[in-house]
């Protein structure tokens, strides 16, 4: 099944995410929420300097280690994923990093949708075996133009 990173309940996500955070001993500090935030907000990828420019408050802009840290423990915590293709990052569902995820990103406008690699994973794990490969995270990019961006050409 495919979810589409565009119709997000950013108040329903940061509550479970603060919850997530919670049964596994972490904490979702206000600089990690705000970036979770921002991600959730966004309609398709945010590279970690697009997130830093949205930052900024009346103390200042947040500095990028704090950023690029805060993006790490959301990718550590099933929070976030890192499309490396295109070295930005997305949302995700609370637990649905652990399953190995298609993403599909479009050139144009930017959409991401994620849909279950389903077969595909099956593959990577017998390719693995075969070569005595142990698989420690498996993510699968595919870029092109999405139906709405076709449809307009």
């Amino acid at each position: 099944m495919a979810h589409d990173h565009t119709h997000i309940d950013i108040g329903s996500a940061l509550a479970a995410a603060t919850t997530h955070c919670s049964e596994v001993g972490e904490t979702l500090t206000p600089l990690r929420r705000r970036v979770l935030e921002l991600l959730l907000a966004r309609r398709g990828p945010a590279k970690a300097y697009d997130l830093l420019a949205d930052m900024g408050d009346a103390s200042g802009p947040a500095k990028p280690p704090s950023v690029y840290r805060a993006l790490e423990f959301l990718v550590r915590l099933g929070l976030a994923h890192r499309l490396e293709s295109v070295n930005a990052f997305v949302a995700c569902d609370i637990g649905s990093c652990a399953r190995a995820k298609i993403f599909l990103i479009c050139d144009q406008c930017g959409q991401v949708t994620e849909v279950d690699a389903g077969h595909a994973q099956l593959d990577i794990e017998e390719a693995a075996l075969r070569d005595q490969f142990a698989i420690k995270r498996a993510v699968l990019e595919a870029s092109g133009l999405c139906h709405a961006c076709r449809s307009a050409a």
